[in-house]
């Protein structure tokens, strides 16, 4: 088999390049992605524990807390004492990383748009729901 057929490969290369532009855009308001998808998950959900946000991101809980670290100095997360559960950490969003809410949506549905914006809206919703299916991703069931 060629590289150029290899799934793996194919879905490396489309990674490693939507990544490179995530990063740019995001740049602007000095976050990663990774410290996105925490806030994403944030902006979503409320408040979470750190496992919740790991499972949701699909990493390693030892990967998330060094995430989490560099987010709370930068004064983006906290992380509370659970009032229910006082042996449990919960991890909400700061003044400053709520506000950042609507500028960084804008900045992943733009980029989003960009990417999907070549294929018409069949051939893109088509493309997404195979990745979802690839990933064993369900779609929140509000949507």
């Amino acid at each position: 088999m060629q590289l150029q057929n290899c799934i793996n490969y194919l879905l490396t290369v489309a990674q490693h390049e939507v990544h490179q532009n995530i990063s740019e855009k995001l740049s602007q308001f000095n976050i990663t992605p990774g410290q996105y998808g925490v806030l994403n998950c944030l902006w979503q959900y409320g408040s979470c524990t750190p496992r919740e946000i790991a499972q949701t991101l699909r990493l390693e809980n030892s990967t998330i807390s060094g995430v989490l670290d560099r987010m709370q100095k930068r004064g983006l997360i906290d992380r509370v004492v659970d009032p229910n559960d006082r042996r449990s950490v919960r991890v909400i969003t700061t003044e400053e990383g709520s506000s950042l809410r609507e500028d960084v949506l804008r900045a992943v549905d733009e980029l989003n748009a960009e990417i999907g914006g070549v294929y018409d809206p069949e051939q893109w919703n088509n493309f997404l729901e195979m990745l979802r299916e690839i990933g064993k991703i369900e779609l929140p069931k509000d949507n």
